[in-house]
């Protein structure tokens, strides 16, 4: 996926409420941008850190720019956690992703369960596969780790994954890494152990576990490689 251009550098004075971050342009300009992520962001937050932020498509938004990469250990990391979701769709429509070869057809929030959307619903030859994506940001001696923070939404969604499974259907969930410094991929069970027995479980009840890292650039965020998921 091509990242809005031209982005706009500069460095990030803190993020806070959430949802918002100030940053100093190069100019010395001190602008408010819009942070597409609720996990603590533990390791991609740091005040200091090199940034780069996009204009908002609609200009007459009250936070006028997005947060879209921060550096870390010199490389650039991505915070946007609607990226997953968008390289799915990437990874089905290009063929790069292999276990979504048997499906013909996508659908994104498809609602499912108890008051749930699926990020993306395959189907094909082989009936239907439901997909839940999530970004990965948090990476400890080389591995990167999901969640960052407890995640009582994501427990959710791997229980309504068991139940497709359970009612003869295929589940799975896309983890991507946009930390470039990370060689495998699993549950950060220090940091929610409730997530991390539940993955296990889903993954014992068939649930399929597919993990990628991304390529980061100032231009554009891509599938780099499958990295082996471990617990």
């Amino acid at each position: 996926m091509k990242l809005p251009h031209p982005l706009i550098p500069g460095t990030l004075i803190r993020r806070y409420k959430r949802f918002l971050a100030d940053i100093e342009l190069d100019d010395g300009i001190i602008v408010t941008a819009h942070c597409a992520n609720t996990g603590s962001m533990s390791q991609v937050s740091s005040p200091g850190s090199r940034v780069m932020i996009s204009s908002a498509a609609n200009p007459n938004r009250k936070t006028r720019y997005d947060w879209q990469l921060i550096m870390v250990n010199g490389r650039w990391a991505g915070i946007n956690t609607a990226v997953p979701n968008r390289l799915l769709r990437e990874g089905f429509e290009t063929g790069v992703i292999t276990e979504f070869e048997p499906y013909d057809s996508i659908r994104t929030e498809v609602a499912y369960g108890t008051g749930s959307r699926v990020d993306a619903l395959l189907g094909g030859t082989e009936g239907l596969m439901y997909v839940e994506a999530k970004n990965v940001t948090l990476v400890e001696n080389g591995c990167a780790l999901f969640p960052d923070a407890v995640t009582a939404r994501g427990a959710k969604h791997l229980d309504e994954l068991i139940h497709v499974v359970e009612a003869g259907q295929k589940a799975a969930m896309f983890f991507l890494s946009q930390r470039m410094d990370a060689d495998c991929l699993g549950p950060a069970a220090h940091v929610d152990p409730t997530y991390a027995s539940k993955l296990k479980a889903a993954v014992s009840a068939g649930v399929s576990v597919i993990a990628w890292r991304a390529l980061i650039t100032e231009r554009e965020i891509i599938l780099d490689r499958p990295l082996p998921f471990i617990f």
